[in-house]
């Protein structure tokens, strides 16, 4: 027996809780908010230095992983994606970036009215509270605490000096008038914990007699009545399960799970839904393409002397352990790390109009995404390629909802993406050689070491890359033949069927993407609530795609 809402949201991570907050504002409609993974009462979720424990043991994380990549040496790149209440804002390193302004103004340039950097302005601002107080580009009062790390570790700021005297400005608001510098990142923090958008968003809301959460439930399919999303299909302790949406279904599942939904659902290119034994509803041939993601290298620096970093030592398990007196009985301490706690977003050449390469300084010795154990004590750097031109694509691995998806970000597909990855290495290793940090006896390790060349920097790239975690772009908003939704964020083609996450992303945004994905879903709020609940009789047509002229869809063959 198939349970009545008004609107069904599937995913409970950022966005997901985005809309069960602000939809279930209005005690008249009923919302479902559906998430795949449990609660977050997790201890290691709550305090700060906890993600260390999650990136070993995968709790509360998807933890997918690519196809070989040919430009990582056939290698399978990791994914991991939060599964548990607030989804990847449980899981993540807390940094609160925005991007650049003209990310946005290119969005509203490529046909999405409504998204320019004036636009989205207004909805990052509602959504914040930082602590620093509000001003014209910052928020007071929002539902997101934002502050500056509590007990931040005395390296961070020898690294933004290493940068300075490497020739880089210093910036102490990222997110403020300009972008371009080096500085300590804001973090969504509050009194020391982990301020997730399942504790900034849904906790305030989930007593609401409206609201409905349901963890540990997984959507497999979105039910269709004709060209109408009506409800979703779900399995939950064993049993299948149906939720009906009288308005709309509203899929904030994230980059790599709201296109496997859709093609699932029989919403996707016709020939691989056919292939993978799946009935086709609706022909949308961009559904799991566009997919692309900010590539990234680490270079580690052995510091044994350096017993103030995190490290696996004697002395590191004893400053664990009074970090953890010290968290438990007062929110303070080390644990109230995020790890990269300095970075900043650099040129790669003074002509760039904007910065192309973004830096995360992380307060001790990361390898394998953390996943690794290493002895001793260290820092590491982070440098990513802030808009990769190399695109992939999203497929299904079959019509088993429970399987993983097939991904292909296509890492370094695109040699502009080696070229800048290397130029970015150089810039890094350049930095961590001034004297604010040389002066301390590090030694880089010889898995990079090694490599002085251009040539020899990109085999170590090419064999050490992958993801800094920010997939986006596999449901792009436009209006051309290769869009997923409109502008409204409306499904092309399939009436009552919003999707409402990075994966609407027409390219990605240059910087984290948490921010980001809590503003659009702060607008998608504002969207729906505008909609007219009678609409459906045009929303068919509306949503329709225009075609593109024959001249732009030659153009963007090649064809001449």
């Amino acid at each position: 027996m198939a349970i009545d809402f008004d609107y069904v949201i599937v995913g409970g991570g950022s966005a997901g809780c985005v809309l069960a907050a602000r939809l279930s504002e209005d005690p008249g409609v009923r919302v479902a908010l559906l998430e795949a993974g449990p609660p977050d009462r997790s201890v290691l979720i709550q305090c700060p230095a906890g993600l260390a424990v999650l990136a070993k043991n995968g709790q509360a994380n998807w933890a997918l992983q690519t196809v070989p990549q040919p430009g990582l040496n056939g290698r399978r790149g990791y994914q991991p994606c939060g599964k548990v209440l607030g989804g990847s804002s449980s899981v993540n390193a807390m940094i609160y970036a925005r991007g650049h302004r003209s990310d946005y103004d290119h969005w509203a340039a490529q046909g999405n009215p409504g998204w320019g950097w004036s636009d989205v302005l207004p909805y990052f601002k509602r959504a914040e509270h930082n602590e620093r107080g509000a001003d014209e580009f910052h928020g007071s009062g929002g539902p997101l605490n934002v502050m500056d790390l509590r007990s931040p570790n005395r390296f961070g700021p020898v690294f933004v000096q290493a940068a300075v005297e490497a020739g880089y400005p210093r910036n102490d608001d990222f997110n403020g008038p300009r972008q371009e510098g080096v500085g300590l990142y804001q973090v969504t923090h509050k009194n020391g914990e982990r301020f997730s958008a399942a504790k900034a968003y849904l906790a305030p809301a989930v007593k609401r007699p409206n609201l409905q959460v349901m963890t540990d439930a997984h959507t497999t399919r979105i039910v269709m009545e004709g060209r109408r999303a009506v409800g979703v299909e779900y399995r939950q302790g064993g049993e299948r399960k149906h939720l009906n949406a009288a308005r709309e279904v509203l899929l904030s599942a994230g980059a790599l799970k709201s296109p496997q939904l859709l093609m699932l659902s029989g919403i996707g290119p016709a020939a691989h839904l056919q292939a993978s034994g799946i009935p086709v509803r609706h022909d949308l041939p961009g559904v799991g393409g566009n997919l692309h993601d900010h590539v990234d290298v680490v270079q580690v620096v052995d510091a044994p002397r350096l017993k103030d970093l995190f490290g696996l030592s004697p002395a590191g398990v004893g400053r664990m352990l009074k970090g953890a007196f010290e968290w438990r009985n007062h929110r303070s301490g080390v644990l109230t790390t995020n790890f990269a706690e300095a970075g900043g977003f650099i040129k790669s050449d003074p002509s760039e109009p904007a910065p192309d390469l973004q830096l995360h300084f992380v307060v001790g010795k990361l390898v394998d995404h953390g996943r690794k154990t290493v002895l001793g004590h260290g820092y590491s750097c982070h440098v990513c390629v802030l808009r990769p031109v190399s695109r992939g694509s999203l497929q299904l691995a079959g019509s088993d909802p429970m399987a993983a998806p097939l991904i292909d970000p296509n890492f370094l597909g695109e040699d502009a993406d080696a070229r800048l990855l290397v130029k970015g290495f150089r810039i890094m290793r350049n930095i961590l050689g001034q004297p604010a940090l040389a002066g301390y006896g590090g030694r880089e390790l010889d898995a990079s070491a090694s490599a002085q060349s251009d040539e020899e920097i990109e085999q170590f790239v090419r064999g050490h890359a992958d993801t800094i975690y920010h997939p986006v772009g596999t449901c792009r908003m436009g209006n051309g033949p290769d869009d997923v939704v409109d502008a409204q964020l409306r499904v092309h083609g399939v009436a009552g069927l919003r999707v409402v996450d990075a994966s609407i992303m027409p390219r990605i945004v240059g910087g984290n993407t948490n921010a980001p994905v809590i503003m659009i879903a702060e607008k998608a709020a504002d969207l729906i609530k505008a909609a007219s609940p009678d609409r459906e009789r045009d929303e068919l047509h509306a949503a329709t795609p225009v075609p593109a002229p024959a001249a732009q869809v030659k153009e963007s063959l090649g064809i001449t």
